[in-house]
């Protein structure tokens, strides 16, 4: 069966998709949050609601890359604390997605993009020096991990758009390139796995799904292998400042769209 005449994609419509498709290779092994601009270009593309179901197959594709390349680097404390506070996100977001529209969804997610990029900024700014991950351990520490986890997996679940705020966690936590990662690779490996369940009981994932995301999948090997040669080539400062551009950037494509 024809993925492209199922879900009436023009062939430019599906260079789009696999451009985007392409990207997501890419930010999960080089800049992570990048793929944001693939969310707005499925959004484009295919129907706003149904967007999120095809985009997430694709995001577990390059998550499954991302873990195979930097495994070894993961800061397995950190995650710990995220993963309880990220399933109470990933609840509050289905509920959410029942009753609000895209509208309200998009303003809302943008809203709390741009609010995190512009404290992690001031953050980095104000500190005198960069913090190990392990001092995120103290009260404060915790306090910031469940915040930023309850926002994430909300995220997540209703836009697919979790990247953006856990790479501003994971920058305000003193992360350096590898670690973070590694580290944002599990992550969203285990909560994009955990997210199918409540997506495909919404409808978001079906047998057309995941048509075109077989067709679609192709595409993220090599974005993840361009990933792979570009992260070794960006020192740790122009790292930072394209994460932290590619949140500005989605927050602001989610505002406008």
């Amino acid at each position: 069966m024809n993925t492209m005449t199922l879900w009436h994609i023009s062939g430019w419509g599906f260079a789009a998709l696999a451009c985007a498709a392409l990207l997501v290779g890419f930010s999960k092994t080089a800049v992570s949050g990048a793929n944001t601009v693939s969310l707005a270009v499925f959004a484009a593309v295919l129907p706003a609601r149904a967007s999120t179901g095809v985009l997430l197959p694709v995001l577990i594709a390059g998550d499954v890359l991302a873990v195979l390349t930097y495994r070894r680097h993961a800061h397995w404390p950190t995650l710990w604390r995220l993963f309880p506070a990220v399933a109470v996100g990933v609840v509050a977001g289905t509920l959410f997605l029942v009753w609000a529209d895209d509208g309200v969804v998009r303003t809302s997610i943008g809203a709390i993009l741009l609010l995190m990029a512009a404290v992690t900024v001031w953050r980095r700014r104000a500190a005198g020096r960069e913090r190990e991950p392990d001092a995120v351990a103290g009260r404060s520490g915790r306090l910031k991990a469940r915040s930023y986890g309850v926002l994430g997996g909300f995220t997540t679940m209703v836009a697919n758009a979790g990247g953006p705020v856990m790479s501003m966690y994971l920058l305000s936590a003193g992360f350096r390139k590898y670690g973070f990662l590694g580290t944002s690779a599990y992550f969203f490996l285990v909560v994009n796995v955990s997210k199918v369940p409540f997506s495909a009981g919404l409808g978001l994932i079906d047998g057309r799904s995941l048509l075109l995301d077989a067709a679609l999948a192709v595409f993220v090997v090599p974005g993840a292998l361009l990933g792979t040669w570009a992260v070794h080539r960006i020192n740790q400062r122009l790292f930072e400042r394209l994460v932290i551009a590619a949140t500005v950037v989605g927050g602001v494509q989610l505002l406008l769209r």
